[in-house]
C-alpha cells in the first residue's frame, strides 16, 4: 500500500479520498472524520427515499452512517472501485438490512418501500460480501426500476410546484436548512413540505396506484 506523501498529511481535508482511506487503514481517526463529514450528504440522499415511503430519519440515518463507516474502514485500494462507489455500495446494503429487520418485526410500511433513486452499479466494483443487490435476479431489478418510476411519476403528478422543487433538492441530500436557502423559504416551510410529501407518497404505496410513463 502507497504512504501518503508527508508534505500532504499538513492539509488532510485536500487529501483524495484514497489517500484519507490509507491514514484510516494506520489509526488516523481525523481521517475518518474527515471522510464521514465528506459523505454524510451521500448517507441522507441514499437514506431518504425510505424516509419518505416510510422510515424513520434518524434511524435511517445512522444506519448509513454505519454502512459509511465500514466503507471507510474495509476500502481496499488495490481493487476496481472508486471509494465513493464502494461507499455508497455499503451504505445502500446497510440501509437494506435495516429495512427488512424492521418489516420483519414491527415497521411493516418499510415492507413496502422503494428506493426513489435505484443505483445501477458498475460491474468492474468490488461487491464481494458487501452488496447483496449484486446477486439479486436481474428481472428483479428491471421491475424494481420500472415500479419505481411508476410511484415516482404518480408522486409527482400530486404535488404543488414547490412541493416537487423541494422534492428534488430533499432526495439530492440537502438539509431544510440548504433547501430554504435555495429556495428563499423557511426551514419550517421546508420542513411542512417535505411532511405533506411524505403523506402523499404514504397514500401512493397503500393505494397501490401506480401510473404509468
Amino acid at each position: 500500500m502507497c504512504k501518503v506523501p508527508n508534505e500532504k498529511l499538513n492539509f488532510p481535508e485536500a487529501l483524495t479520498d484514497e489517500e484519507l482511506c490509507r491514514l484510516v487503514a494506520e489509526g488516523n481517526r481525523q481521517a475518518e472524520e474527515i471522510l464521514a463529514a465528506r459523505y454524510i450528504r451521500l448517507v441522507r440522499t441514499c437514506a431518504r427515499p425510505y424516509f419518505l415511503a416510510g422510515g424513520d430519519s434518524e434511524d435511517l440515518t445512522q444506519e448509513g452512517m454505519l454502512g459509511l463507516i465500514k466503507a471507510v474502514r474495509e476500502f481496499n485500494g488495490n481493487k476496481d472501485a472508486s471509494f465513493r462507489t464502494f461507499a455508497e455500495i455499503c451504505i445502500r446494503s446497510r440501509l437494506y438490512s435495516a429495512l427488512r429487520s424492521a418489516g420483519r418485526e414491527k415497521h411493516q410500511v418499510l415492507n413496502q418501500s422503494v428506493s426513489l433513486d435505484t443505483p445501477d452499479f458498475d460491474s468492474n466494483s468490488y461487491t464481494s460480501g458487501t452488496n447483496h443487490l449484486a446477486q439479486r435476479d436481474p428481472e428483479d431489478d428491471l421491475i424494481d426500476r420500472e415500479h419505481t418510476a411508476a410511484l415516482l411519476s404518480g408522486v409527482r403528478k400530486q404535488l404543488s410546484e414547490f412541493e416537487a422543487k423541494i422534492l428534488g433538492y430533499y432526495l439530492d441530500g440537502l438539509s431544510c436548512r440548504e433547501i430554504a436557502l435555495e429556495v428563499g423559504k423557511s426551514a419550517k416551510s421546508v420542513d411542512n413540505a417535505v411532511q405533506r410529501i411524505r403523506r402523499k407518497v404514504a397514500q401512493q404505496i397503500l393505494s397501490g396506484e401506480f401510473s404509468s410513463r
